[in-house]
């Protein structure tokens, strides 16, 4: 965090270096056992590891991947009813093309996208890709 307690843009998290959160899509949201699973279409910039010549009919590196947040104490979206029960939260989240990531102070994120704003208190979250 910035000394001046500004909220920090996923562009400047690790976890998200040489991807392009505003050009991938949340798929679906789980919560198991303490921790946030989003299920996304991840847009791989050409410096990441992973990144592949897209093929003929694709313009972009688009690879299925999850965003863990570990240790998720509170999930809640903007203008829907608030629940005790972060399964029941999660369960009322849709999905959509994302629009921002912003850490905003220790352990509180805010994703936003086509499916609204979700605020995560969570550990800081882990990217995994999944196998194609």
């Amino acid at each position: 965090m910035s000394a001046d307690n500004d909220p920090v843009d996923w562009r400047r998290l690790r976890e998200f270096t040489d991807v392009d959160l505003t050009k991938s899509f949340v798929l679906s949201w789980h919560y198991e056992a303490g921790t946030l699973f989003i299920d996304i279409d991840l847009l791989l910039l050409p410096d990441h590891p992973f990144y592949e010549t897209p093929r003929p009919a694709e313009k972009v590196c688009i690879r299925p991947a999850i965003v863990e947040f570990p240790f998720c104490e509170g999930v809640s979206a903007a203008g829907s009813r608030q629940s005790e029960d972060n399964a029941d939260a999660v369960d009322q989240l849709g999905n959509g093309a994302i629009t921002g990531l912003q850490l905003l102070s220790d352990g509180c994120y805010e994703m936003s996208g086509d499916f609204g704003v979700v605020r995560i208190e969570a550990e800081r979250p882990l990217l995994k890709l999944k196998s194609p």
